[in-house]
């Protein structure tokens, strides 16, 4: 069965989006390779011009980068960091984040919008970091947003899927592939997220803090394809009240 990822056209066999923020240079191939991540993000700071730690020269051919807007406080602020990016050679594709809360790093919402209208002008593929909200979601559908990325806890908490019950209304009410990022801490809760019916997971901490990183990876590439595999499967029925035996009980010494 062919299953894409379809992001604006374009089409990934992976949907395991890695972050990139946490991992030293020499072993974020090996972490790509394990975890067969197609698309990764980058903060614009570390895909510098040139020298000893440009990200850049450390990432398989084939990958579609994904440079984030970290460290932008206003939409404003987004756009520049974004068109930066794209002078370095890091392509269309942008992740916004947007945040001004240095405490909890939750993004502002508003500002994401806005940023989003100002990227999808300038011809930007647009996926947004956003705080799961219904409403929000419509505004950054409207605005040209290619995706959007909401939050289960908070960034780098791997606290789970603290925002489980928003994410799945945003599963049933937004026509735009739902990719969740930060906060999923274990396999176990991206193999959840996908059961629900979200179109990738992204982690970074996760994998970036575990014994061995290229094992989480993998795990985690595992899991992500266990839960779509279960998501397009069809779950079975929950019966609350009452068990059910899995072979008849009776009728079997009838003959």
């Amino acid at each position: 069965m062919n299953d894409t990822l379809v992001i604006a056209g374009h089409e990934f066999n992976s949907r395991f989006i890695l972050g990139s923020g946490k991992f030293s240079l020499e072993i974020v191939k090996a972490v790509i390779e394990q975890g067969e991540a197609e698309i990764l993000t980058l903060a614009l700071r570390r895909a510098n011009m040139g020298g000893e730690e440009n990200i850049l020269d450390y990432i398989p051919k084939g990958i579609t980068l994904l440079p984030n807007t970290s460290g932008a406080r206003t939409a404003e602020e987004a756009l520049r960091i974004a068109r930066l990016s794209r002078e370095l050679g890091c392509g269309s594709f942008v992740k916004v984040e947007v945040i001004r809360d240095s405490r909890y790093l939750l993004p502002d919402n508003y500002e994401t919008i806005r940023a989003t209208e100002l990227l999808a002008r300038e011809g930007f593929t647009v996926l947004p970091y956003m705080y799961p909200d219904l409403n929000v979601a419509r505004e950054l559908q409207n605005a040209g947003a290619a995706a959007v990325m909401p939050l289960a806890s908070p960034i780098g908490s791997n606290k789970g899927l603290v925002t489980k019950e928003f994410i799945k209304i945003l599963i049933d009410e937004i026509d735009l592939p739902i990719i969740v990022d930060a906060g999923i801490g274990r396999p176990s809760q991206a193999c959840e997220a996908m059961e629900l019916g979200v179109a990738a997971v992204m982690c970074n901490t996760a994998v970036a803090t575990a014994g061995n990183v290229a094992l989480m990876a993998r795990a985690f590439k595992q899991a992500i394809r266990a839960g779509r595999d279960a998501y397009l499967a069809g779950p079975g029925r929950v019966l609350e009240h009452s068990g059910e035996a899995s072979s008849p009980l009776t009728g079997f010494l009838e003959d």
